[in-house]
């Protein structure tokens, strides 16, 4: 399973791992049936048997015959034969040791794969070899047998490239070395490895014979390997060999069985015909194992089955394969102590900890290591590593005198160190030495040029800084000038087109102001007109018919106190008028103060919008009604021509009484009628005109302490008070320049008043003085 988070395995795969391993624990759970006397069985159909046939994809019936029977060719014949219940087991066990053994090597197989590219691609791998070590337990049986064969090959190696291959190379290189001896191992391989007299060779043999046992195996390991040092007999099925790691004693029992490896041809035939893939797998590769020799051994055929492999010549040529690998490497060992057997931090057993050292060989590898000269360099690389250390220049000498100045420049002892042929052999701590030195050299020389190098870079970055401003200055600067030309040429043209509009919707606005002033100007005019020429008019014609008569009678004459009280109220009201000319010029400054923010109360002003044309609908209607009044006036004055004409309208004057007093106390009855409509008429006229000026100059005044009022916040509507105090001031002004003329045109009709006066007085004087005349 650790295969599996290691190389990637597709979901199928994966799915059919576990398939595997879960049939390999189902076998267990089979068991068998005896069917007759000669205890022959058959497996027991049970969930044990149904669910390993489910598992690896295959029949019950196909399962239960494979783990039953066994199939023998005799002749041509074939014959099916039954297996007794101690062959069912071992076939059931073998099959599931099969299974489990084919599903780790394919896994392994997929690892090396997935590793393999990287070596294809580098040429170069590191490998890492873990093992326990040698193993003694209380019953020592086929497996410890192999494991500590595989350790005995193992430290042989450890002990050549530590060992042998470290004194060789002294003596190769010609320095004075004393040869230590230690303890080897090869006697004790070759009681492993022995033929035909090895321990392994015997085993095989042993499996060969159909009626070997492994009590026949331990007699037969005591008749031919007793005289050897490394073996000892013992009681019954045991033997006791002398490892490296110290004696191991090892029981028989169980060794044929497993070296043996029981898995006949039914079984594989089962795996064949199987569902799934990876059994199938498993099925091909082991009859490729059956038909190929191994490390260099030919197995002939025979019997019914094809002679296999057994599992001790597999596991040796395994083994072989790996010290193989092992030699074409450079190697790097890793001891590790176990401080107590009871597997508890804190603990350090000595005894234990030191007959580990032993076994291991690490007091050897010490005692060599301190007596020898484990730092080694080569001419070349240690005059190439601290030549530069040297007072003088010695690059011209070879590099064995370089080095050998370097030695006594250093002042290195002589038993410190020895010249070989090819190499500089020095004891342990020698080469720190020289290695402190040169490292505080090369410091110091990377110091001062880590200085140089940083004031070199701090000078060009800081002109290249310099450069990037200039340039970046240069780049902006258009920039900025392009974006300032193109927003002025934005602008002149926003400026433009605003102009235009604004001057459009001034034009607009001030053409429908005009309008409505000029139509508001007539119609008012016009209402003021209609008015006042009907009561010139009625003036004109009673002294157009007056004048004809007044050639048969008398002129009448009027004082010229009644002219002069019409002139005088004509100048009050000029100066009144004046006086509320100066009034507007104050609030004209006021509003001075407010055009500012006349924009931001424009909205809310066109609710006074709709109550002005209320206002002038309701002056309409005013006019409207006048006018009837006067049309009202005009026909009873027509049928009223010849009789004394009275003032319907209600305008009361005490001028007129006054003057119609004395006419009416001297006689002159129709000269007073006419002269006083005259009057009344032009009294009505002025009235008019004072009346509308107090009424205006009041409507103006509400409506601007109003707004005031709304400006300064005493007062709330939902209204521009800046934008109607404007056009407050505009209707004012309209309004103002409409009554000035007016005041004009009534001023003329006084004056033509003025001109008849005079005639008139002059008419009262003659006529006053026939009155004396005739009274004298």
């Amino acid at each position: 399973m650790e295969a599996m988070g290691i190389v990637h395995i597709s979901q199928e795969n994966r799915h059919t791992v576990f398939a595997m391993l879960a049939a390999v624990l189902w076998l267990g759970n089979i068991s068998f049936n005896v069917i007759d006397n000669e205890n022959h069985v058959e497996a027991m159909v049970d969930e044990g048997l149904n669910t390993v046939a489910q598992l690896v994809g295959c029949t019950v019936d196909a399962l239960n015959l494979a783990l039953s029977t066994r199939k023998m060719r005799v002749g041509n014949d074939n014959i099916v034969q039954k297996l007794t219940l101690s062959q069912a087991i071992d076939t059931r066990d073998a099959l599931a040791k099969s299974i489990y053994a084919c599903l780790f090597e394919w896994l392994v197989d997929q690892i090396n794969k997935s590793l393999e590219e990287g070596k294809q691609r580098t040429g170069r791998s590191i490998s890492i070899l873990d093992i326990f070590g040698f193993e003694s337990f209380y019953k020592n049986s086929f497996e410890q047998f192999c494991i500590n064969y595989a350790n005995e090959r193992l430290q042989q190696h450890f002990n050549r490239h530590l060992f042998k291959l470290e004194q060789e190379e002294y003596i190769q290189d010609g320095i004075d070395w004393a040869k230590i001896d230690f303890e080897d191992n090869q006697d004790c391989l070759n009681l492993f490895e022995k033929k035909p007299l090895g321990l392994l060779s015997l085993l095989d043999e042993e499996s060969t014979f159909p009626n070997g046992t492994d009590s026949t195996f331990a007699d037969k390991l005591k008749r031919h390997l007793n005289s050897n040092s490394y073996f000892r007999a013992g009681r019954g099925n045991a033997f006791t060999v002398l490892h490296y790691a110290g004696e191991v004693k090892y029981d028989t029992t169980g060794f044929l069985e497993k070296n043996r490896d029981l898995l006949h041809l039914d079984s594989i035939q089962l795996l064949s015909s199987c569902t799934c893939r990876l059994p199938q797998i498993f099925a091909s590769n082991m009859l490729m194992q059956s038909e190929k020799p191994m490390v260099g051994f030919i197995y002939k055929l025979g019997g019914a089955d094809s002679q296999k492999l057994s599992v001790a010549t597999k596991f040796k040529g395994q083994l072989f394969h790996l010290m193989q690998r092992l030699g074409n490497t450079t190697p790097h060992f890793i001891r590790c102590i176990k401080p107590n057997n009871l597997q508890r931090p804190g603990i350090y057993e000595q005894g234990l900890v030191l007959q580990q050292l032993r076994c291991c060989g690490v007091l050897e590898v010490v005692r060599i290591s301190r007596s020898g000269y484990p730092t080694r360099m080569s001419h070349q690389k240690f005059a190439r590593r601290y030549g530069f250390l040297l007072l003088e220049n010695v690059a011209s000498q070879d590099p064995l005198s370089v080095s050998v100045a370097i030695l006594h420049q250093f002042n290195i002892l002589p038993e410190m160190y020895q010249v070989g042929y090819t190499k500089l052999f020095f004891r342990t701590g020698q080469i720190g030495v020289l290695e402190d030195t040169r490292n505080r050299t090369l410091h110091g020389i990377l110091r001062v040029q880590s200085c140089f190098r940083g004031h070199q870079s701090r000078s060009y970055v800081k002109e290249f800084r310099k450069g990037i401003a200039t340039l970046q200055t240069f780049v902006r600067g258009e920039k900025t000038r392009k974006e300032y030309a193109i927003l002025v040429k934005r602008h002149r043209a926003a400026v433009i087109i605003q102009n235009q509009i604004k001057s459009k919707l001034a034009r607009k606005s001030y053409v429908n102001i005009l309008k409505a002033s000029v139509l508001i100007q007539s119609v008012t005019r016009g209402w003021l007109v209609r008015r006042c020429s009907g009561d010139i008019g009625l003036l004109n014609s009673t002294k157009n018919i007056e004048g004809t008569k007044g050639s048969a009678a008398d002129e009448v004459l009027v004082k010229a106190s009644v002219l002069a009280e019409l002139q005088r109220r004509v100048l009050k009201a000029e100066a009144a008028l004046r006086e509320k000319e100066e009034e507007i010029d104050i609030l004209n400054q006021r509003l001075q103060q407010y055009e500012s923010r006349w924009s931001e109360y424009e909205v809310k002003m066109k609710s006074m919008e709709e109550v002005w044309q209320r206002q002038m609908k309701s002056l309409q209607s005013s006019l409207s009604i006048a006018k009837k009044s006067l049309a009202g006036d005009d026909a009873a004055r027509s049928s009223d021509a010849s009789t004394s004409v009275t003032d319907d309208r209600g305008y009361s004057s005490e001028l007129g009484s006054e003057i119609n007093k004395v006419l009416e106390s001297n006689g002159v009855r129709s000269g007073s009628r006419f002269l006083g409509r005259e009057m009344s008429a032009g009294f009505c006229v002025i009235n008019r005109l004072a009346e509308e000026f107090e009424q205006r100059t009041q409507v103006f005044n509400d409506d601007a302490k109003f707004l005031v009022e709304v400006k300064s916040g005493h007062a709330e509507a939902s209204i521009n008070p800046d934008q109607e105090l404007s056009r407050l001031k505009q209707s004012f002004t309209l309004w103002k320049k409409d009554y000035a003329s007016r005041l004009q045109e009534t001023k003329k009709i006084l004056q033509t008043f003025g001109s008849d006066a005079g005639s008139t007085e002059t008419i009262k004087k003659k006529w006053w003085g026939r009155i004396n005349s005739s009274r004298r």
